[in-house]
């Protein structure tokens, strides 16, 4: 299944288009879902990298907690 799409382009980027595609011999339509699913894949790796940085800061603080309370276990332990 496909949707019809109608966007506006900056003049720059349409010529810039326009002469790879003539260049490497492929439709326009197909360059751009191309275009289109690599950058989806970028954003998606870039929203996880987002994500992963919130929530180690959110667990770093209890990690913290429970690496003091085991050193105070290990010193309460006789040799």
């Amino acid at each position: 299944m496909s949707k019809n799409l109608s966007l506006k382009v900056r003049d720059e980027i349409f010529i810039e288009t326009e002469d790879i595609i003539g260049k490497i011999d492929k439709p326009r339509n197909a360059y751009i879902n191309e275009a289109l699913h690599y950058y989806n894949k970028f954003m998606k790796r870039k929203m996880m990298k987002q994500l992963l940085k919130k929530e180690s800061r959110l667990v770093s603080a209890s990690s913290m907690e429970a690496l003091h309370e085991l050193e105070l276990i290990e010193d309460e332990i006789p040799e």
